[in-house]
């Protein structure tokens, strides 16, 4: 074996033993996560949580969020079609983590169409209207109002309904939550008390259909 073969050989071994103890390395990171939810179970989900879906349905979705993350706007179309496609069977929980600055108005906003029953309406907005109002070295959530004059939204309505000492309790439970859980990021998913093996669409779709598989038997 000549000097070349040698050293092609080792660094292949190098990358390989590598390679095993970073998999060994994560593989216990996601045991050890899942025995964290599983002890602090309560912090998954609040009374005040924001629900979609069948309120029995088998499978729950908490999703930590922020109306400003952009990872959190690419996943939510996403979101959106695993709760048609298992329509009935899933559930989504929304929990609060505005980490970005700003976000704290953006779900003042968000708590205000709750209470008109305009959610949905108003997250899918504010996410369509990202790129306009959380630049995050110059974040203007006072624009929000204007996207949402621009669609016809009741903006008078939302505004009486804003009560900033509230959402801030729930905000301040909400982040209290996801330190116990750990959770330094959106989003941030948990299916039935399960985090994600490791971040990507395919990884929360192979979750949830498994899920759902054992859950209802399919």
């Amino acid at each position: 074996m000549n000097q070349k073969t040698i050293m092609i050989t080792t660094a292949l071994l190098m990358l390989m033993l590598f390679g095993g103890a970073a998999y060994m390395y994560h593989a216990n990171q996601v045991v050890e996560k899942t025995k964290l939810v599983s002890i602090n179970s309560a912090a998954l989900e609040q009374f005040h949580s924001p629900r979609l879906g069948n309120p029995q349905a088998k499978v729950t979705i908490v999703e930590f969020m922020d109306p400003a993350c952009e990872a959190c706007s690419a996943f939510h179309g996403l979101v959106k079609q695993t709760l048609k496609t298992y329509d009935g069977k899933v559930k989504l929980v929304i929990r609060y983590a505005p980490f970005h600055q700003g976000s704290d108005k953006a779900v003042e906003i968000l708590e205000a169409a709750r209470k008109l029953g305009k959610f949905s309406e108003v997250l899918d907005l504010m996410y369509g209207t990202q790129h306009g109002w959380a630049s995050h070295h110059n974040p203007q959530p006072e624009l929000i109002w204007q996207y949402l004059a621009h669609y016809q939204f009741d903006v008078a309505a939302l505004k009486r309904n804003i009560d900033k000492d509230a959402t801030a309790r729930l905000i301040a439970i909400d982040l209290a939550d996801a330190n116990t859980l750990q959770v330094n990021k959106t989003p941030t998913f948990f299916v039935n008390g399960k985090p994600l093996p490791s971040f990507g669409y395919q990884q929360f779709q192979k979750l949830v259909a498994d899920e759902v598989a054992a859950a209802y038997g399919q």
